[in-house]
């Protein structure tokens, strides 16, 4: 059984945050609470009276001025001084089956029959993202590594590489799942809390150890594609120059007309559909960033040379199918029960589903029923499209992780 508990009082941090790191920590108690907890700057903390922790993991999603608050993070750690805190900035935060912006979340939890490995790296110590994954999964390597759990630093990575590192680097049948951090729709700054310490340009994982733990994941989106698919003529990892021979940035200002000008942010209301050939299955890809000077597009993974391009636009009730089936398929591989599930979606969705942003929150926690639901609107989601397949960063889906003990 995973239980969830908050309790909290103010402390000190702990030390900075290293280049490589690890530790592993033993989850051996039960604990009979079951307690969630948010923090708002209006109200303070919504918290129970829980009594004492004895939780090892807490996940902590908030606004990247709520995370900043090293107060906010000093109160937590103390609460549970045994945990590993490991959260990011978002542009929303979910829990339960609400959605909200400005707050912080706080969800602790502790297993029964399993335990943790932690790993963290930052990104400007290694020469690429890829090199940045492998050292990551080379803390992670050990027997009886179930599943790994991954946040990062949302605009100074390469996901698609950063993923492909990992991947390489872990033991066969392995998966892994998770996100890259968010600071709503301004591109500026995002936020990475590793072992209690925030910071940016780093990435830290969770790997989850033990033969009683089943993991799920589910990732769809539910766009639909518009207008002539193009060949990707020039590019360089994440960066598109050129979609036919002609900018890239040029030709996506004339799709969205009247919408260019709120570029980067209005690109999430038009993400990029591509695919190797004909044959082969489609990624979504994320604008982050725009280059008028060369008229290049940055986006949140590769996008490589010979692909096909295509731009997509948002259908509501396809959006809120998606979340429903990635909920289903989650669910499916952990035979329904389980105890923790974390949502991680698209600033894009969230964007374009204003208003009815919490409709997909409500469909998934529909089908995963008393799940204790928490998660975040992100720049980027990491999971394997099915249980044999590899795992990839994906964008503008609602990408699902379940887990439960047996």
């Amino acid at each position: 059984m995973i239980n969830l508990l908050w309790s909290g009082v103010d402390t000190g941090l702990k030390p900075p945050l290293r280049a490589e790191h690890y530790r592993t920590v033993g989850l051996g108690r039960k604990l009979v609470n079951v307690f969630q907890s948010q923090w708002n700057p209006d109200t303070g903390w919504n918290r129970a009276d829980c009594g004492s922790s004895g939780a090892q993991l807490v996940l902590m999603f908030g606004s990247t001025d709520a995370l900043s608050r090293q107060e906010l993070i000093a109160e937590v750690q103390q609460s549970h001084p045994e945990a590993y805190l490991l959260g990011c900035s978002t542009a929303g935060e979910i829990l339960g089956n609400k959605v909200a912006d400005d707050s912080l979340t706080a969800t602790a939890c502790t297993f029964a029959h399993s335990h943790i490995r932690t790993a963290e790296v930052a990104l400007d110590q290694y020469p690429d993202s890829a090199a940045a994954g492998d050292a990551l999964a080379r803390q992670l390597r050990v027997e009886g590594l179930a599943h790994v759990f991954v946040l990062s630093d949302g605009l100074n990575v390469n996901g698609t590489t950063l993923v492909q590192g990992l991947a390489r680097g872990l033991p066969a049948g392995v998966a892994v799942t998770g996100g890259l951090a968010g600071d709503g729709a301004r591109f500026a700054r995002t936020l990475l809390c590793a072992g209690g310490q925030v910071r940016s340009g780093a990435v830290a994982a969770v790997g989850f150890i033990g033969d009683r733990l089943r993991v799920g994941y589910g990732s769809m989106g539910g766009w639909d594609t518009f207008g002539p698919e193009r060949i990707v003529t020039r590019s360089r990892g994440n960066v598109l120059f050129e979609l036919d021979g002609q900018s890239a940035l040029e030709l996506y200002k004339r799709y969205l007309g009247e919408h260019a000008a709120g570029l980067p942010a209005s690109g999430l209301l038009f993400p990029l559909s591509i695919r190797a050939d004909a044959n082969s299955p489609s990624l979504v890809r994320t604008i982050l960033g725009t280059n008028e000077t060369d008229g290049s597009m940055t986006f949140a993974g590769d996008i490589p040379e010979g692909h096909r391009a295509q731009l997509m636009r948002a259908n509501m009730e396809r959006l809120i199918d998606g979340a429903l089936g990635a909920a289903q398929h989650s669910d499916s591989i952990t035979g329904g029960k389980s105890e923790l599930g974390i949502l991680i979606s698209c600033v894009g969705r969230k964007l374009v589903l204003r208003q009815r942003v919490e409709e997909e929150v409500e469909a998934v926690a529909e089908v995963l029923g008393h799940t204790r639901l928490s998660g975040f609107y992100s720049y980027g989601e990491i999971s394997p499209r099915m249980p044999t397949a590899r795992c990839e960063l994906h964008n503008q889906t609602m990408t699902i992780t379940t887990l439960r003990e047996v």
